[in-house]
């Protein structure tokens, strides 16, 4: 009896904890760009004045698996996109932080960004622009071959913070899942795709603080310190007659040729071969070195410049969520935004939306058939324009050449029948 009533204790304990752990996540924003999406969302007038700013188009894209899934694309070529949402205000302090959200780069984007920001502070959201500082700035960034950066930038006490790990984001024209997410003992995972790309700290994967250990550059390695892990058996023994075993030996089955004369050709020898009993110069045999203590390594110190800060992971209250970028070719749908304090929720939405990815790749694929049939149709009779041409170029040579022709033969019929008067 008692050891049932501990059970059903236990269990209880275990349903509370999980009943808490529930009730503490919690969804601050989520954009599907759903109907009435634009009462949520500014639109920037950065650059509008100088008319560099590109606008945004309410679309699912030209392949998508679920075509009543939109996005906002980036609609024009060689144009900044800025636009912001206002979101309830969210602390990370002693919570995880998930950022992520969907893009798929339809264009040959040739140089650009497809990243996301999340802003603190007022933000005068007409204003939005490459200027505003902002908290997070995370999300792929590409440029011709060479660049195909994976930002995870951190500001903190006014200065921005690259990750020091090169990460690389995804460049074909399918729909990607980017998600951050950060920790309260400031640990982060990067995800792309529900696949965790990298993972670390923020101790040692970003320059903010001075680093923990450093390397005592005055530290030698001890003089009787042994690295040797093999040394020579002491107790191995030379075997008797070892030197005396030849490198080369006559070859057993060599016979002297029936054309060889020992008058001539002197007194018949065998070719020598490898002796295989023959192992080379002795050497001891090696065995284990028992006073081996291991490679000797420079020791780590306390670094007498480090001041830790508990709340390192901590963020400016974060109030606003954006996309602030330049494309030289627009064309990429924006969607999925997710602000949450719960990874286990983020994959679920993931999960959702691969769930048609077979029929986004197969509507990829079938768009890349077509417009590949178009290229192959357009470079057709661009070389039947040009074979037309060189025709008619042929045949206005030709025809040159009979008039030239003519009036040669003219002139000189004229200037004889001028002679002749």
């Amino acid at each position: 009896m008692a050891e049932n009533v501990s059970t059903d204790l236990k269990m209880f304990m275990l349903f509370c904890l999980l009943l808490v752990q529930i009730s503490f996540s919690e969804i601050i924003f989520e954009e599907r760009f759903e109907d009435g999406w634009q009462s949520r969302w500014v639109k920037s007038d950065w650059k509008r004045s100088e008319g560099k700013a590109g606008s945004f188009k309410h679309t699912a894209g030209k392949w998508a698996g679920d075509p009543d899934d939109k996005g906002i694309q980036t609609s024009n070529d060689a144009k900044h996109f800025a636009i912001s949402a206002k979101i309830p205000e969210f602390t990370n302090k002693n919570r995880t932080l998930v950022f992520q959200y969907s893009i798929k780069f339809e264009q040959e984007i040739e140089c650009g960004g497809g990243y996301m920001k999340l802003l603190s502070g007022f933000v005068n959201q007409k204003k939005f622009g490459g200027d505003t500082p902002y908290s997070v700035m995370f999300g792929p960034d590409l440029c011709g071959t060479d660049t195909k950066k994976l930002h995870v930038i951190v500001s903190y006490q006014g200065q921005n913070y690259p990750i020091k790990k090169d990460l690389q984001c995804e460049t074909d024209k399918l729909t990607h899942f980017y998600t951050f997410i950060l920790r309260p003992d400031a640990t982060y995972s990067v995800l792309v795709d529900n696949r965790e790309r990298e993972s670390g700290s923020m101790y040692t994967d970003w320059d903010i603080l001075p680093p923990r250990k450093i390397k005592d550059v005055k530290a030698k390695k001890p003089a009787d310190w042994d690295d040797r892990e093999y040394i020579e058996d002491p107790n191995s023994v030379k075997p008797e007659g070892y030197d005396s075993i030849p490198a080369e030996i006559p070859d057993p089955k060599a016979k002297e040729p029936d054309s060889w004369d020992e008058d001539e050709d002197g007194i018949w020898k065998r070719p020598k071969i490898p002796n295989p009993a023959y192992k080379g110069p002795w050497k001891r045999k090696k065995i284990k070195n028992p006073n081996y203590k291991g490679k000797w390594k420079t020791p780590w110190l306390d670094n007498p410049e480090f001041e830790d800060d508990p709340d390192l992971y901590v963020l400016k209250p974060i109030k606003y969520v954006g996309i602030e970028v330049w494309q030289v070719k627009g064309g990429s749908v924006f969607d999925n935004i997710l602000i949450c304090d719960d990874p286990d929720y983020a994959k679920q939405v993931v999960d959702e939306v691969f769930a048609n990815r077979e029929i986004e790749k197969e509507g990829f694929e079938e768009a890349e058939k077509i417009k590949k049939a178009q290229e192959e149709e357009e470079a057709q009779r661009a070389r039947e324009e040009g074979e037309r041409r060189r025709k008619d170029r042929g045949y206005d040579r030709h025809r040159n050449r009979h008039r030239d022709r003519y009036r040669k033969h003219r002139r000189d019929y004229m200037d004889d029948y001028h002679d002749e008067l």
